[in-house]
């Protein structure tokens, strides 16, 4: 593998044993994405399972007009567990991943990968520890949609920016919006509100968070 060090590996992926991080370097591939480059898009044939070594990715699902949904975020040390299904049993992606700052993404091949888990008992658990993290994302995700008035949605949305991203949330509220399958003028009114209690400050072209906590 080019341009990898065998302590990259380790940082981000400490859990996993020698001679796994042996196979990795062999066999893996790195690829490079920039800011708001597309790194899977829905209908094509995964080939790879996807870790993620540097930058952040958004897994999201996409509609026929293009309005997003946001499902969660990963993170350095993480893997798609979508991917590592869809590569598994030779199907279509069902999502869109997007790189939201410059990223690098380690491409591990399917048939290793399905290799791997009879083979690296750590391979095995992290697969699994992987599946449950994002399951219960996105049984969180459900509950703020089924279970939850507009505005306890937006309070949990912009939690989830703030402990993924930071406490500058550079979205629109027309994004915001059509992430929450709301209008712009209720988001824009329901932020105001937020402001109003000193939890955040609209900005421009971006909402400085203080404290959610306190709504």
């Amino acid at each position: 593998m080019e341009n990898i060090q065998k302590d990259d590996v380790l940082k981000q992926f400490p859990q996993l044993e020698q001679p796994l991080q042996d196979e990795i370097l062999r066999h893996s591939t790195i690829r490079r994405v920039g800011e708001g480059d597309e790194v899977l898009r829905t209908g094509q044939y995964i080939r790879s399972t996807i870790l993620l070594l540097s930058g952040l990715l958004k897994v999201y699902r996409q509609d026929e007009e293009g309005n997003e949904f946001l499902m969660y975020y990963l993170e350095p040390g993480n893997a798609c567990a979508l991917s590592m299904m869809c590569s598994a049993r030779n199907e279509q992606s069902l999502i869109m991943v997007r790189a939201v700052d410059a990223s690098e993404v380690l491409l591990i091949p399917s048939h290793l990968s399905e290799q791997w888990l009879a083979r690296y008992k750590s391979w095995h658990s992290f697969v699994i520890a992987s599946y449950r993290q994002r399951f219960e994302e996105l049984l969180q995700t459900l509950d703020s949609i089924a279970f939850k008035a507009l505005d306890e949605r937006l309070l949990f949305y912009l939690k989830r920016h703030v402990k993924v991203i930071g406490k500058e949330i550079r979205l629109s509220h027309q994004h915001i919006a059509e992430e929450l399958n709301s209008s712009r003028e209720v988001i824009s009114r329901l932020l105001k509100k937020l402001e109003q209690t000193g939890a955040i400050t609209l900005h421009r072209s971006y909402i400085e968070v203080h404290d959610l906590e306190k709504v």
